[in-house]
């Protein structure tokens, strides 16, 4: 058993670490001075330019997990603790992950950079406002909003439907006060009173759009494509139509470069965009990821929320749309989370219980064989807690060498690099064996019903689909729109495998329930949301907000 030992908060060793000037970093992979504009001491974006001049060498390895729950499954901590392992064993390797968004960072969350001694830094920086990524991409989208809206008051030459507009605004905090709204009610020149809703960054069509343009051009382009509404007789109205695409790139060229930071051991971080896995694609940027096989030999990435949202997408959205060849996954969980899964409430998880592990298994054996439908070979990081018994970890291996898998116990966040030898370990074995091939899930040119059904089959254990109003309309619509042969990124609860978050386990035989699927034409594919998802979070009764605060001397205190 591990001997306890008292680990400071997360920001405690964030703002004690020895930083290495981030230019050193960019060296160390090759990077020129002139392929790097610094944002300080200890940031960097990467010129484009920078991937152009190489080629790919580097094998991508995706990090996902099991359905989260209250108990913390730590996929973000083991991402950069399994890094930092690869490189302590001589391995060229590189973190590619999403940037945090504020809501959730002053929401349920507080920071989102890893933790313990298994984090990016600097910290602070990359939770708040970082190189201000996400403020762009809020100009950028509001722009878009604020053109369509004079266009409606200067006499609507395009004869949007005031009623069928389908583009939002959208703002990076969790605010329900803003999910269906009024504007328009300021007089003559207030413009058309007419609903509205905002939803938050990370759900932004323009964030899905950044994180899977190639480059500039194709930035534009996609930008272009973005549907804002109909006409009354039903005809798709565009930002090239409202000609906006030219001036939302021009808020969006810097934000598309990859940002640079460290992991507390100093070695390389792309921390790029931010997709929520619940709502959108859940995944960091293609450019980030194509840059960092140009210049490393292991890639490590991550996707949003469980295996059923985000490694889904990854492999059904990402990977087709840019080219990409994962070549391994880490699925992480933890004997908490599993008993959560398996019945046991979170204030009996203090508990040894290796009953209930069992039970939860379920959850994390689904997750597994959905893995290996996409070809692609897969252990098992079970990130440990003090309080894990032998008998719980017992039975967490038993159940995944039923599946031919192995469990690799982690304990970064305690022991940092060191603490991921054996996890980086297995990954390099898993690697040597090559074994499968990638194949997505479905083919795109299956009409748009059959791929969520698909997914909702083969992914989630559904026995059928239920089609509400809106969506029957919308399966009849989305093709004559030219959005018929895309993929599907399905917008569900991150709690279950079902569309009802208090299903936890593997729940199987039930029917999802999707109510609309919307067009998301610019990042090219459509948004099917299931049961009561929605686009914009709200705060809980005492957010980590509340806790947070910044002393005389400017350090912080309460973002962990």
């Amino acid at each position: 058993m591990t001997t306890a030992v008292k680990v400071p908060s997360d920001i405690e060793i964030a703002q004690a670490a020895k930083l290495r000037p981030i230019l050193d970093v960019a060296a160390d992979l090759g990077l020129r001075d002139d392929e790097t504009e610094l944002y300080g001491k200890y940031k960097a974006k990467i010129a484009l330019g920078a991937l152009s001049r190489r080629t790919s060498k580097g094998r991508l390895v995706l990090v996902t997990g099991i359905n989260p729950t209250p108990a913390g499954e730590g996929k973000s901590t083991v991402t950069v603790g399994v890094a930092q392992a690869l490189r302590r064993t001589g391995k060229n390797a590189i973190l590619c992950l999403r940037e945090p968004s504020l809501g959730p960072v002053f929401g349920v969350k507080g920071g989102a950079a890893g933790g313990g001694y298994a984090q990016v830094v600097p910290m602070e920086d990359i939770n708040l406002h970082f190189t201000g990524d996400f403020h762009a991409i809020a100009s950028a989208h509001n722009l878009l909003s604020a053109m369509l809206d004079a266009h409606l008051h200067h006499g609507n030459a395009l004869h949007l439907d005031t009623r069928r507009i389908t583009w939002p605004r959208t703002i990076d905090m969790n605010d329900r006060a803003l999910r269906h709204i009024i504007v328009g009610l300021g007089g003559l020149n207030g413009g058309p009173a007419r609903e509205e809703r905002f939803v938050i960054i990370p759900g932004s069509e323009v964030m899905a759009i950044m994180a899977l343009a190639s480059d500039l051009q194709d930035l534009e382009a996609r930008c272009a494509r973005i549907i804002v509404g109909l006409t009354r007789d039903k005809h798709p109205v565009r930002a090239s139509d409202l000609k906006a695409a030219g001036a939302m790139t021009l808020l969006l060229k810097d934000a598309l470069q990859p940002n640079l930071v460290q992991t507390l051991e100093g070695g390389p971080a792309l921390v790029h965009c931010g997709p929520f896995g619940n709502i959108a694609h859940g995944c960091n940027s293609v450019v980030a990821t194509r840059l960092a096989l140009t210049l490393s030999d292991i890639v490590l990435t991550e996707a949003g929320f469980g295996a059923d949202l985000g490694a889904e997408k990854f492999f059904d959205i990402k990977c087709r749309k840019a080219g990409l060849n994962p070549e391994a996954a880490i699925v992480v969980a933890t004997v908490r989370a599993l008993k959560m899964h398996g019945g046991v409430k979170k204030d009996a998880l203090g508990a040894a219980d290796p009953a209930a592990v069992q039970r939860g298994c379920a959850n994390l054996t689904r997750h597994l064989r959905n893995v290996k439908k996409f070809g692609v070979p897969c252990l098992v990081a079970l990130n440990r807690f003090l309080t894990d018994t032998e008998a719980e970890i017992g039975a967490v291996r038993a159940a995944c060498a039923v599946e031919g898998v192995e469990a690799v116990l982690c304990e970064v966040w305690e022991r940092g690099g060191e603490g991921g030898i054996a996890v980086a370990e297995a990954l390099l074995k898993l690697l040597d064996q090559k074994q499968g091939a990638f194949t997505p899930l479905y083919d795109e040119k299956q009409p748009i019903k059959e791929k969520i059904e698909t997914i909702a089959k083969e992914i989630y254990g559904a026995a059928g689909v239920a089609f509400g109003t809106a969506a029957e309309r919308a399966l009849e619509q989305l093709p004559k729109m030219g959005l018929g042969e895309t993929p599907v990124c399905m917008a569900k609860t991150q709690y279950s495998f079902s569309d009802d978050a208090t299903r936890l386990g593997a729940p199987s035989g039930f029917t999802l329930q999707v109510r609309d699927i919307l067009p998301s034409a610019g990042a090219g594919f459509v948004v099917a949301l299931a049961g009561d998802i929605m686009t914009m979070p709200g705060l809980s009764k005492t957010p980590s907000a509340e806790k947070m605060r910044v002393h005389p001397d400017g350090t912080i205190e309460g973002l962990f």
